[in-house]
C-alpha cells in the first residue's frame, strides 16, 4: 500500500474533448473546458500548475501534478454510465433520455394510475426553474411536478408541505420500478422536494436518487469488502444504490461538499473518499450558462490550495469528470467527451504528462491496485508509473 488515503474527486461533466465516437453521439465539437476557454477569460492559477489546463491539448507542459485524459468506454454519456466505469463496472446499457419532448403519455398515464396522484409538469429544464415556473400551481392542486433536466432521469418535486417527504419517496420507489421497463429505461429517478412561497422557492437537502442496481461488482465493494473505508460525498452513495458504501455524506452544493470533503481530511482512516461536484452539470452545463459555468471552475480553484495542504504524506488526490456538459453547444444534453485526469501527492519527484487512459476504469483500477486488491471488470492501472 503506497497511499493510505486516496480522495477522488468528480467535477461532474467537465469534459476536455470529444472523444473519439462523439460524431455518433452528434457531439463532434464539443470541448466543455476547451470552449469555455473560448468564450470566457478563465482564471484559474492553481489548477493550472496542477496541469489542468494541458489536458485540452496534451501539450506535455511542466506541471506540479501527473496529468491526462481518459477516454469513455461505456455506452452513454450519462453521470450513471460515467460514474460506473470509473469504479470499474462495465456497462452496454445505453440508458435513454427524453430532451426533446420530455415523457411519453403511455408513461405519464402509468405513473397517474400506479400512484393515484395528479401530473404536472413534463417538461425539459433546470429543477429550481421548473420549481419556480409551476410551484404556485402545486400548491393549489397538489399534482406530482414530473420533468427532465436532459439526463437520463426522471424528476420528481414536491412542495414539503403538500406532500411528506416519506410519502414522496414512496411515490419515486413506485416510478423507479415503472422505469426500468425498456420501453423507458431510464438511469436515475431524483425527488427533489423544496419550501418556500410563491416567488420564492426553494430546493431542500431531502433530494434522494433512485438508480438501478449495478450490473456486477465495483471498485467500491472490493475495497468494503476488505474493510477499507469507502466515503461518499454528495450523488456518490446514489449513483451506485449504496453499493460499497461504508459511509454517507450529504451535500446541497459544490461548496458544501468541497467542506465535508476538507472536514473528511482532517479525520483518519484508510480507503477512499469519493466527492461528486455535481453544479456544474446541474446549474451550468445543461442551463448552457457559460459566463456561470466559468465562475463556477474559478471558485473551485480558489479552494484547491485548501485542499492540497489538508494532504498527508501518504495521500493521493484524483480529479477527474464523468462527461461532458458544453455549455456552447445547442440544446441541453450532455456531450461525450474524454475527461481530465490530475494526480497529486507530496511525494511526486517528477511529475509530468502521462499517456493516455484508454478508459476512466483505469482510475478505479489504480485504487484497487494501490491497495493490492483484486481487479475490477475493467480497467488498467497506472500506478507504477507514478514516481
Amino acid at each position: 500500500m503506497r497511499f493510505k488515503r486516496i480522495f477522488l474527486i468528480v467535477l461532474d461533466s467537465l469534459g476536455v474533448g470529444g472523444a473519439i465516437d462523439a460524431d455518433s453521439y452528434q457531439d463532434k465539437n464539443a470541448n466543455t473546458l476547451g470552449n469555455i476557454l473560448k468564450n470566457y477569460d478563465l482564471f484559474v492559477p492553481n489548477l493550472k500548475k496542477l496541469g489542468f489546463l494541458n489536458t485540452i491539448n496534451m501539450n506535455n507542459k511542466e506541471s506540479d501534478a501527473y496529468y491526462t485524459i481518459a477516454r469513455p468506454k461505456n455506452k452513454g454519456k450519462d453521470s450513471l454510465s460515467g460514474h460506473y466505469e470509473l469504479m470499474g463496472i462495465e456497462n452496454s446499457i445505453s440508458y435513454k433520455t427524453f430532451n426533446e419532448n420530455a415523457f411519453p403519455k403511455e408513461l405519464l398515464e402509468t405513473i397517474a394510475n400506479k400512484t393515484k396522484k395528479g401530473i404536472m409538469g413534463n417538461i425539459v429544464g433546470n429543477s429550481l426553474d421548473v420549481i419556480n415556473r409551476l410551484g404556485a400551481r402545486h400548491l393549489e392542486n397538489s399534482s406530482l411536478i414530473i420533468y427532465t433536466t436532459g439526463d437520463s432521469n426522471l424528476e420528481i418535486a414536491a412542495h414539503e408541505d403538500i406532500i411528506p417527504i416519506n410519502e414522496l419517496y414512496q411515490y419515486a420507489e413506485i416510478i423507479r420500478e415503472i422505469c426500468e421497463r425498456e420501453e423507458w429505461k431510464v438511469g436515475r429517478v431524483v425527488v427533489r422536494p423544496f419550501i418556500g412561497e410563491r416567488d420564492d422557492f426553494k430546493l431542500t437537502n431531502n433530494s434522494r436518487y433512485y438508480t438501478l442496481t449495478p450490473p456486477n461488482k465495483s471498485v467500491l465493494d472490493i475495497l468494503k469488502n476488505n474493510d477499507l473505508q469507502v466515503i461518499s460525498i454528495g450523488k456518490i452513495h446514489d449513483l451506485y444504490n449504496g453499493f460499497g458504501i461504508t459511509k454517507i455524506i450529504k451535500s446541497g452544493n459544490n461548496q458544501e461538499g468541497i467542506n465535508k470533503l476538507t472536514d473528511i481530511m482532517d479525520k483518519n482512516f484508510t480507503g477512499l473518499c469519493y466527492l461528486n461536484l455535481s453544479d456544474f452539470d446541474t446549474l451550468y452545463g445543461h442551463k448552457r450558462d457559460v459566463k456561470g459555468y466559468a465562475k463556477e471552475i474559478e471558485n473551485f480553484d480558489v479552494e484547491v490550495p485548501i485542499i492540497l495542504n489538508k494532504l498527508n504524506i501518504d495521500d493521493l488526490l484524483i480529479i477527474t469528470a464523468d462527461h461532458g456538459c458544453d455549455p456552447t453547444m445547442p440544446g441541453t444534453n450532455h456531450t461525450r467527451e474524454n475527461v481530465p485526469v490530475i494526480v497529486y501527492s507530496r511525494i511526486f519527484k517528477e511529475p509530468k504528462q502521462l499517456d493516455v487512459l484508454e478508459s476512466l476504469s483505469d482510475i478505479g483500477a489504480t485504487i484497487v491496485d494501490n491497495y493490492g486488491l483484486e481487479r475490477p471488470w475493467m480497467g488498467t492501472s497506472f500506478l507504477d508509473k507514478l514516481k
